[in-house]
């Protein structure tokens, strides 16, 4: 790598952070550094005029302080240039991270997260609050805030469904509405299964020896775990049931009715509607009948609960929060270890912390459940079943049914 190339790559790493004062001030400290040529090389990569760079070269020389940026330039100083975009509009990032709020999608595997709308969506968005931002500006504002556009290209390949944009509208405002009159919002999902012994997994540990691990072999597995988890958003806090059975719609309601009874309606007592959120397949599917037959059984009719079931599109279930704010730090907690057993899988799920406060529960659930159940025409319209006038494939509502 070239003189240039390194300096341009801590150019591009520091600028973003850097008002434009103490961007002159860096770059003149790499220009005397390099030495005779360093003005014009700097010059070249940050745009900053040569004039300006000689006078802080100068000036550096002068002071001999290792505390440069505290220089202040003279008034009318070519290069002191103009605030920056949060520095004269301090309300513009709450109102970037606001809007991001029902942008985010995240890697449920590791730790990347990335956003939705594109650079010139998010800043014609902000201008239409007030806030007139570039798209260069939104763009340093989001790397300040760890996210990046460039993951979300790959993850979107492939054709998007018409519907898209306006079922997660929908879902934002569903969530708005629900959070605001303190009534639980859920995200689920069923994570990957994963197999239970002494066997390889991805990540690294800081070990004097590596693990040693068992060949990949399914067949000698002492079971695969199926997790299941619920993450209250409100609450900041995620509920893992972890099944050796099938991932039928019987065990993701067997999940919630378990949440429901222990958790839910102890922290919403007063409570009588529930909004979950959820993928469009396995085992809690749209189109899933037994999913609805046993939603409608077990937990309205059993608890006099109205259920409110929002699925999100075909291909975007990176953007349920259970799998970026539950499901990918348990992943990482674990990262590297195999898991020898059952016990040592609930007590990872049960470590994961995050610096937002995150708490994680588990549970082991060792029941049956068998594949291949069927609901008739008869039954299905038997449901207190009323789809949303909006996307009614994906949004629908369950109430409890007058017993008998």
């Amino acid at each position: 790598m070239t003189k240039k190339s390194e300096v341009l790559r801590r150019w591009q790493l520091v600028s973003p952070y850097l008002h434009r004062k103490q961007q002159t001030v860096w770059a003149a400290a790499e220009a005397e550094v390099i030495g005779p040529s360093g003005c014009l090389m700097l010059a070249n990569v940050t745009g900053i005029s040569i004039p300006t760079l000689t006078k802080w070269t100068y000036r550096l020389k002068l002071t001999g302080t290792a505390h440069a940026g505290s220089l202040v330039p003279p008034k009318g100083c070519v290069g002191s240039g103009r605030k920056l975009t949060e520095v004269n509009n301090p309300e513009i990032e709450p109102a970037l991270q606001q809007m991001l709020l029902e942008e985010i999608a995240g890697d449920p595997m590791g730790p990347q997260t990335w956003v939705r709308s594109s650079l010139r969506n998010l800043s014609k968005r902000l201008g239409d609050q007030g806030h007139q931002a570039c798209t260069h500006t939104v763009a340093r504002l989001l790397r300040k805030m760890g996210y990046s556009l460039q993951v979300a290209k790959k993850k979107q390949a492939g054709a998007q469904h018409p519907d898209r944009d306006e079922q997660f509208k929908y879902i934002a405002a569903l969530k708005a509405q629900f959070l605001g009159e303190n009534l639980p919002v859920i995200s689920i999902d069923t994570k990957k299964k994963e197999l239970i012994g002494n066997y390889r997994r991805e990540g690294k540990t800081w070990r004097r020896q590596p693990l040693e691990v068992e060949s990949y072999f399914a067949s000698y597995a002492q079971c695969v775990a199926v997790p299941f988890g619920i993450y209250d958003l409100a609450q900041n806090v995620g509920y893992v049931t972890v099944g050796i059975s099938h991932n039928t719609a019987e065990f993701a309601v067997n999940c919630l009715v378990h949440w429901w009874k222990v958790h839910g309606r102890t922290a919403y007592a007063h409570a009588d509607r529930v909004l979950i959120l959820a993928d469009g397949g396995g085992g809690n599917g749209y189109n899933l009948r037994t999913w609805k037959k046993d939603l409608q059984d077990k937990l309205c009719d059993a608890f006099g609960l109205t259920v409110t079931l929002s699925h999100y599109p075909t291909g975007c279930s990176k953007w349920n929060p259970v799998e970026y704010r539950l499901f990918s730090h348990i992943s990482m907690n674990w990262a590297g270890q195999p898991l020898r057993n059952l016990d040592v899988m609930l007590a990872f799920i049960r470590g994961t912390t995050t610096t937002t406060g995150l708490k994680v529960e588990a549970y082991l659930d060792q029941g049956i459940y068998r594949k291949g159940r069927k609901v008739t025409e008869r039954q299905l319209k038997e449901l207190a079943l009323s789809a949303h006038d909006i996307c009614p494939r994906w949004n629908y509502n369950l109430s409890s049914r007058p017993p008998g």
